[in-house]
Parts: C-alpha cells; sequence; structure tokens
C-alpha cells in the first residue's frame, strides 16, 4: 500500500514505522520537521512538505495529531490531505476527537468520494512502540475492511463499532472507565498508606480478586512512590475527560463520577502536575512532598 502518515507525536512515531517495517509505502508530515527528519534516519520513506504533498497518491492516509482543531488543519485546511487525495482512497483519523468532528470529515472525505473511518486508539505510548493497539472504529463496512490489514501492521486487537463517530464515542466510554478507576485505585493506596498497611501484601492479594486492573497491577507501585512518568498525561486525559462530559450533555448521560475526577485532574494540573501520568490523581491526596519530581 501506498501510505501517508500524518503526525509524528509519541503515538504516531512508532505507528509510522511499523507500516514502513510491514513493507507499506510510506510519506510522513510532522509540523516539525526535524521530527520527520529523526524518523527518517530509523525508516525507509520519505517526508513531505504539506499534508497536502503527502496524501498525493495515498491509498490511505493516517492522521494521529492532537485534538479537533488540529485535524480540521491537517485534512480541511488549504494544505489538508483532502485537498489532493484520490477517489477511493482512506482518510483514517487515529486522533482522539469528538463525534462530530467525526461526522464532518466523513461527509467531506465522501464529497470527494473518500472513505473515511474514525480510528481512536487504546494502549498508549508503549502499545504504539510494542505495535500492540487497540483501535475502535466508526465507519462504513466496505472501507473498514479494506483498511484492516493495515491497520494491523501496529494493531493487536481492531474493531468496528459502528457507524461513523462510534469509533470515538468508545474512546470516550475507555476513558470514562479509566478516570474512575485511577480514582478509586488511587483512594484505595492513600487509605493503606494512612492505615500504615503493608502495601505490597495488600495489592498482591487483592489483585487476585475482583479489585484487579492493568492499571493495579502497572502502576501500583509507582504511585505510592509518587512517580508519574509512565505514559499518557494529565494534560491529554482532561482533553479526552472534555470531550466526553461535552457529549454527554448532547445525549443526556449522567456523568457523575467523571465530573468530580476531570475536576481532580485539574487540581493535579495547579500542582504543575501537567506532564505527570494519569495515575497522579493519587498526588492530591498525599502531601506535596510527596507527589513526585515529575
Amino acid at each position: 500500500m501506498k501510505t501517508a502518515f500524518i503526525g509524528l507525536g509519541v503515538m504516531g512515531y512508532p505507528m509510522a514505522g511499523y507500516l514502513s517495517v510491514r513493507g507499506h509505502d510510506v510519506v510522513v508530515f510532522n509540523r516539525s520537521a526535524d521530527k520527520a527528519d529523526r524518523w527518517l534516519e530509523q525508516h525507509a520513506g520519505r517526508s513531505a512538505a504539506t499534508p497536502a504533498d503527502a496524501a498525493d497518491g495515498a491509498d490511505i492516509v493516517f492522521c494521529c495529531v492532537g485534538n479537533d482543531d488540529d485535524v480540521r488543519q491537517v485534512t480541511l485546511g488549504d494544505d489538508g490531505a483532502l485537498r489532493t487525495m484520490a477517489p477511493g482512497s482512506i482518510l483514517v483519523d487515529h486522533t482522539t476527537a469528538s463525534a462530530t468532528l467525526a461526522r464532518d470529515l466523513y461527509a467531506a472525505a465522501a464529497e470527494r468520494q473518500v472513505g473515511f473511518l474514525d480510528a481512536p486508539l487504546s494502549g498508549g505510548q508503549a502499545g504504539a512502540e510494542n505495535g500492540q493497539l487497540t483501535i475502535m472504529v466508526g465507519g462504513d463496512a466496505g472501507v473498514f475492511e479494506r483498511a484492516r490489514p493495515v491497520l494491523e501492521s501496529y494493531a493487536k486487537a481492531i474493531t468496528l463499532i459502528g457507524p461513523v463517530g462510534s469509533g470515538q464515542l468508545a474512546k470516550m466510554v475507555n476513558q470514562i472507565c479509566i478516570a474512575g478507576l485511577l480514582q478509586g485505585l488511587s483512594e484505595g493506596l492513600h487509605f493503606a498508606l494512612r492505615a500504615g498497611l503493608d502495601v505490597e501484601k495488600v495489592i498482591g492479594a487483592i489483585s487476585k480478586g475482583a479489585a484487579q486492573s492493568w492499571q493495579m497491577d502497572h502502576r501500583w507501585h509507582t504511585m505510592v512512590r509518587g512517580q508519574f512518568e509512565f505514559g499518557f498525561a494529565t494534560d491529554w486525559m482532561r482533553k479526552d475527560l472534555g470531550i466526553a462530559l461535552e457529549e454527554a450533555r448532547s445525549n443526556g448521560a449522567r456523568l457523575e463520577l467523571t465530573e468530580l475526577v476531570d475536576r481532580y485532574y485539574a487540581e493535579v494540573q495547579a500542582m504543575g502536575g501537567n506532564r505527570w501520568d494519569t495515575s497522579s490523581v493519587i498526588a492530591r491526596l498525599e502531601k506535596p512532598a510527596t507527589a513526585g519530581d515529575g
């Protein structure tokens, strides 16, 4: 496949690398050209000066940038990818963005006879680097089946959730669940510490039962040490929760705990934890001196 990858952040950089390793023809674009140059030092491919240049002649164009405005710029802007995409090609947006944006892009792509999939990711930086991402997809089944073999270059699980926008809505569910889980884990660890328990023994016991989770298995030891340099940043979680809360205001969902945890993450930001990972929600429960040096 001739592919283009727009956005070489912590996720896009290794994902584009896997496309190259799997034998696809890859053209990359990144707003900071030095990162594209660094990618080319490690992988076969070439870089382009604009998203439109990258997309020209591509069978599939992948996008993984920051937010709705970024996606609009690199796809619908004066130098956006859709300006040069050919009929029959496919645009895949991996950005965690709004379902409204997904529907807008679907309509804009359809006018050009281009397929579109909203395909947000779960698995974080480690999942991207190991080619083990989970992808939640919204779009037409035929377009999905054409894109799936290429998505398998960097994913372990790819699910078509439903029509366009469904991928983004599923990602909102993912973030809602993670936020609540991390708050519960934080309070449990905080309680154990204040109660004078041997936290390692407690986790060893309860992680064999119903309280077990990925976050417990991988983050409890760094959380109690106040170490928060292990992945998805608080700033990005607040962006994602904001999208979910906005969607809830439209569909009538009651996200009472999510609203509360979002406020707690705002407190973490006020402590200087913008770039701390999401497990840092425990920091506000402990003394500032134990909040880590992240």
